[in-house]
Formats: C-alpha cells, structure tokens, sequence
C-alpha cells in the first residue's frame, strides 16, 4: 500500500477545484506539499479543524517547465492535473492553446521529471510517481470537441511513452487518473464534488492501483481498461526504443 507520510508531493492547476482539493486531501496523508499555479494569488488552504495548511507555492505557466527543473530534484509525486476547456470553440488558435495546455505541457514535464530522476538516482526512496489527469474525455464524449481531441493525444502519448518510462525497469511509476464530471469552473455542472474525487483519487492510489477511475458512468469502467490495453500493446507492437534513450 501506497504512503504518503513524509512525500513531497507537486500539483499543477493547483488553485482549481480539483487542485485544491487533491492538496487537502494529500495534507490529511502526511505529504510535503507544492502548489504549482499560473495564478499569483496567495493559496490559502485549511484542513477540517480549521487548521492552515503548509505549502510552497509556486507560479509557472505552460512552456516554461525546464524552470522547473531545480524544484523537480526534490519531488516524490508530481500530479498533472492543469488543463483548459474551450467549449464550442474551433479556430486555429483555440486549437492551438488547448494541444498546448492540455497535452504538451504534461507531455514536457513528464519527459522532464524521467529525465531529472535518471540523472539523480534515489536509492532510499520509492520510485517516484507521475499522476496524469487525462479525463474520461479520451473514450467519452465531454461536450467540447477540443478538449476531448487534445486529452486524446495526452493519453496515447502516456501510453507509448510508458513503454520506457514506466514499468520494472522505467524510472517512474505512472498512474492515469480517468475522472469524469465534476464540478469546477471548467465544467460548474459536473455531477460530482471535487473533495469526493480527490478521496477517491487517494483511495485507489494508496490501493496501488495504476489505473484510477472515478465516474458514475459504469461503461468508462469497462471500455477505458480496454481501451488503455489494445493502445499498448498496439504501440509495444508496432514500435521499439531508441538504443541507448528513454
């Protein structure tokens, strides 16, 4: 089973619903806590006794993640969980910004993190971990087509990377966090509160479980599992590493 007592743990899109309440949550298990934000507003968070609770923020904003570099030497966890939802948009630069944001971004720091623990080995410690908010959007309609086209390409691009970065003998341990409606100023209709998605989240990691899903659509537990499988044994299939690189 999972601990988090004395992790540290960094959360980007830390000052939205779901942020916030991963970090609550995470407090309540023990983690050392970073708040990564594009929002320069002091994040002011209290535990259920009214408690502050204890955290570095720090500002940052998609294309800057090699800033990050230092900051990510001291990381145990990193949830990527940032993300835009441009509904009923369809130009080149709402396109654009929704790969970006949505997908690249994540992508950029993932390779960052593996590239930041090859090169600083942690023998004491567990293997570090990457959470990567892809949504349920990557099998499921979500009313905004470039939302779902660009947590798409973030989820094949987490599954033909975790051929090398992840596994027995990858650097990192990744987890895929499928989550479906719930409420936030991304989607204020969500049918489900972001403190119940957030324990959720916990829960299943603290279970050990790679694939965490947390939906009341009964169908995502079925399709998604398949879903994730056939893309990686496709891509195991039909590609092979790079002698010598990740």
């Amino acid at each position: 089973m999972t601990n988090f007592d004395s992790c540290k743990v960094a959360i980007t899109g830390a000052s939205g619903s779901l942020g916030r309440a991963l970090l609550q949550a995470l407090a309540q298990q023990g983690a050392s806590l970073v708040a990564l934000t594009s929002s320069r507003e002091p994040l002011l968070l209290q535990d259920s006794a009214g408690t502050a609770i204890p955290l570095e923020q720090v500002c940052w904003q998609c294309g800057q993640e090699q800033e990050l570099r230092q900051l990510l030497e001291r990381v145990d966890i990193l949830v990527l969980n940032h993300g835009i939802n441009q509904q009923q948009l369809r130009s080149a630069s709402a396109m654009s910004l929704a790969l970006e944001v949505n997908a690249l971004s994540s992508w950029r720091l993932l390779e960052l993190f593996a590239e930041v623990v090859q090169q600083n080995p942690r023998p004491q410690r567990p293997k570090p971990e990457v959470w990567i908010n892809t949504s349920e959007a990557e099998i499921q309609p979500a009313l905004s087509p470039l939302y779902e086209l660009s947590k798409r390409l973030l989820g094949s691009l987490v599954s033909l990377r975790s051929l090398d970065l992840a596994g027995a003998r990858g650097p990192l341990r990744i987890r895929r966090l499928v989550l479906g409606p719930f409420r936030s100023r991304l989607n204020p209709i969500g049918v489900m509160g972001p403190k119940f998605v957030a324990n959720q989240v916990i829960a299943q990691a603290r279970l050990g479980i790679g694939l965490i899903i947390v939906t009341p659509n009964p169908l995502t537990y079925v399709l998604m599992p398949l879903n994730t499988l056939a893309r990686w044994g496709y891509f195991k299939l039909m590609t092979r590493p790079s002698p010598g690189q990740l």
